[in-house]
């Protein structure tokens, strides 16, 4: 009976060590590939309504919703604050390489940037535009690890600019339809600054959107902040609605 019973664990094992197909660099350079054409949004537009929790040990807990707009063939989005009260308005527009803040208070625009954070939330700036893993980053590294339940290919990545947000990324992507199912995301000295959790996806067309992540702030214990997707659309948007001019006037 025991050496059944060691037999049949052998062979479990031997099940799941096979089901994980090792692959080289360069097929999970693919898989980058594939993570943008699924993520981004080629001719035609996308939009969504954005709930943010943010839960702060020392600041409590925080709730944001934000109108998202994206126009992803010309590399532009517009993020419009709806709540709380004390911060509708509030606006973050991107033109290509640049990208504005709007306080509707001073009804004055300023720069900034991607890598800054949302709102004072756990997420970035840079979460909510298209996704460039493939422009932006060399796979150094692939290995294959069981996430929970999940069979994944852990890629570990390398900037390949300065315009990210985090230099170094390792990345837990399923093996069945590349779903990126977590993240760890590094600073410059390899320091461990962010963790993100991809809970909940969607599908649209051609697209794969997840519509529930968690970013966990990973300097400041118990720090993290829940997005969660609804009323996702693709629907045509006017080119009016990314300009300055919309922004202003939809606060008045």
């Amino acid at each position: 009976m025991k050496i059944k019973k060691m037999i049949t664990i052998i062979a479990l094992v031997c099940i799941i060590s096979s089901s994980l197909m090792a692959i080289t660099v360069n097929e999970a350079t693919n898989i980058l590939k594939e993570i943008d054409e699924y993520s981004n949004f080629e001719g035609k537009s996308f939009s969504s309504t954005i709930s943010l929790i943010s839960e702060d040990p020392e600041e409590g807990i925080d709730k944001t919703v934000v109108y998202q707009f994206r126009d992803d063939d010309n590399d532009k989005f517009l993020m419009l604050i709806k709540e709380p009260s004390i911060k509708k308005g509030q606006g973050y527009l991107k033109i290509e390489d640049n990208l504005w803040f709007y306080d509707p208070e001073s009804r004055k625009f300023s720069h900034t940037s991607l890598s800054e954070q949302f709102n004072d939330s756990d997420a970035n700036n840079s979460d909510f535009t298209a996704s460039s893993l493939l422009a932006d980053y060399k796979v150094t590294e692939v290995s294959e690890e069981m996430l929970g339940s999940y069979e994944t290919y852990v890629l570990n990545l390398e900037a390949l600019n300065n315009e990210v947000t985090y230099p170094n990324q390792k990345v837990w992507v399923s093996v069945t339809g590349s779903l990126i199912l977590k993240k760890e995301e590094f600073s410059k000295s390899n320091k461990l600054m962010r963790s993100s959790y991809y809970l909940n996806y969607i599908k649209l067309g051609n697209n794969l959107i997840p519509t529930k992540t968690i970013f966990k702030d990973e300097l400041v214990e118990g720090k993290k902040t829940t997005i969660t997707l609804s009323n996702v659309s693709t629907n045509d948007i006017p080119d009016s609605i990314f300009t300055k001019s919309y922004v202003e006037r939809v606060n008045n």
